[in-house]
């Protein structure tokens, strides 16, 4: 399959869960696709962006070290992207590899220095921006798993979900009690 012929299949693209599985395997089953679908997801201003963000998210979650090889790429980017729909597959692709990164080592030696400190940054920005609830909650789990390294990181994590506790949703209220009792613990 070429990048064209990815272009127009994913013009069929939906955000069921089907169309996103169907996707995933496309893209599993021809891997030197990968690259050209996330340079497709930094470009916000095609229409397929989006619809690349939700097949990205989709293989990172069925297979967190597909992202690997494309770590550089996926993290210089992140700040690109501000449509809602894209963001929300974004910050759970930056929430699932972190978790992932607690339980496999080959995942946290990938994840350097300076893609650690471009996802922090993302979702910082997550968590001030006017965004969906979705992408502040992953947000908040990944900068949770992260401040375990790095303590300023839950330092600062608390003083924006307390100062933003009372003006939130009931599902940010929830996930942020949850993580506030972990840092307490």
């Amino acid at each position: 399959m070429t990048v064209t012929e990815l272009y127009n299949e994913l013009q069929h693209a939906n955000h069921s869960r089907k169309s996103r599985l169907y996707f995933s395997k496309l893209i599993k089953n021809n891997l030197k696709l990968t690259h050209a679908l996330l340079l497709l997801v930094y470009k916000t201003e095609h229409p397929l962006s989006i619809r690349a963000a939700w097949v990205l998210e989709f293989t990172c979650s069925a297979t967190i070290t597909f992202i690997i090889p494309h770590l550089d790429v996926f993290t210089k980017n992140l700040h690109l992207v501000c449509n809602d729909s894209a963001l929300r597959p974004l910050a759970k692709i930056c929430e699932t590899l972190t978790l992932a990164s607690q339980k496999n080592s080959a995942i946290r030696d990938k994840l350097t220095e300076v893609y650690v400190e471009r996802i922090i940054s993302f979702c910082f920005d997550m968590l001030i921006k006017d965004v969906k609830v979705a992408t502040k909650a992953y947000s908040m789990v990944a900068l949770f798993i992260l401040g375990k390294n790095e303590k300023w990181i839950h330092y600062e994590l608390k003083l924006i979900l307390e100062k933003d506790y009372a003006s939130q949703s009931a599902v940010f209220k929830a996930r942020a009690r949850c993580i506030l009792a972990k840092m307490k613990a």
